[in-house]
């Protein structure tokens, strides 16, 4: 059997860390702990009626939740693709690929990312880097990363950090906005615009804002920092801690987004943990949140096991819900959270 390609290797040791390492920021958080719910005694709701249902990229979903990026070009990137799809298709949420850079180089990976057999009826968005962009990818890349796993649209993902502590990774992202606001136009499919886990910032949502990308992805700070993951890949154990902290977290990102976006809808991701977070998302701007790591470890098991978080997950959703009294997602979007009051010492 031959060896791995670098990219394939590269793919399955992120998978590697992040099931047997500690790949989370340590020191900050996502924000969404300092805030509450408005709380309402009398919330003039009924639980069995509370309505978590919306739509993505055309497509009518269960619940404003998607299963964020993971992973792909392995055989263990397969298991796990194939898993998650099964379990978006049976709850009615959309999922999002891993990078598909190896599939564009090594055709033969492209049925780690061909899901649509297993999802036929949820939103599937393929997944490439912006950095590519600067290295001979351009419209036609993208269109070959949607139409041959039949996704309804992509996300372009900007990891500078990530990059820069990645071993031999890309480090060019020069005019990259200016490239970025052609895209959509010149693609003609739905794109989004995402960070990968420190943050999508204002400045770069105001550049974009009118450019007609689908959505942006804020990906902030408080779950999986990718520069702590790359660190542990490479064995470097005396990384500077500040680097591998540094970031956006979720809640203010999200919100330093939602002043400058425009028009265009905003999805929360970065450690979103609980469906009390995606509540909490929803009233500060989003219109959909994003998760992965939390189903990372259920998806080498069985479809059954993300199920179970992803049921959870749009059960408590729904009791939040009905404990502010938000009937569905429009009245859950009108709601703003509340600071957290002191802890009593």
């Amino acid at each position: 059997m031959s060896a791995p390609d670098p990219t394939s290797a590269r793919k399955l040791a992120h998978v590697d860390v992040c099931l047997e390492r500690p790949v989370a920021y340590r020191t900050r958080t996502t924000g969404f702990e300092a805030v509450d719910l408005p709380y309402r005694a009398l919330p003039e709701t009924d639980l069995a009626s509370v309505s978590t249902r919306t739509t993505f990229l055309g497509r009518p979903v269960a619940a404003p939740i998607l299963i964020g990026a993971m992973t792909g070009g392995s055989r263990l990137g397969a298991t796990v693709n194939r898993n998650l799809a099964i379990a978006a298709q049976r709850t009615g949420v959309g999922m999002m690929l891993g990078s598909q850079r190896v599939m564009l180089e090594r055709p033969d990976a492209v049925s780690d990312f061909a899901v649509r057999r297993y999802a036929p009826d949820v939103p599937i968005v393929g997944n490439l880097g912006v950095a590519q962009l600067n290295l001979g990818y351009g419209p036609a890349e993208i269109l070959r990363a949607i139409e041959e796993v039949e996704a309804d649209g992509l996300a372009l993902h900007a990891n500078p950090l990530q990059e820069a502590m990645q071993a031999e990774g890309d480090g060019d992202f020069r005019g990259l906005i200016a490239t970025l606001r052609t895209l959509p136009q010149r693609v003609g499919r739905p794109l989004l615009l995402k960070e990968v886990g420190h943050g999508l910032d204002a400045g770069t949502v105001a550049a974009l804002g009118d450019a007609g990308y689908a959505a942006f992805d804020v990906a902030g700070a408080g779950g999986t920092s990718w520069a702590r993951v790359e660190a542990l890949v490479r064995g470097d154990d005396a990384a500077d801690e500040a680097l591998l902290e540094l970031g956006i977290p979720t809640a203010e990102a999200l919100r330093a987004a939602r002043e400058v976006a425009g028009a265009t809808p905003l999805i929360a991701s970065g450690g979103v943990r609980s469906g009390s977070d995606v509540a909490k998302a929803i009233a500060s701007g989003a219109s959909w949140c994003a998760a992965a790591m939390p189903l990372l470890r259920p998806a080498t098991e069985s479809p059954e096991a993300v199920e179970a978080v992803l049921h959870r997950w749009i059960g408590d959703l729904k009791i939040a819900m009905h404990a502010c009294g938000a009937p569905d997602l429009d009245a859950l979007a009108s709601l703003r959270p509340v600071p957290r009051a002191p802890e009593r010492r």
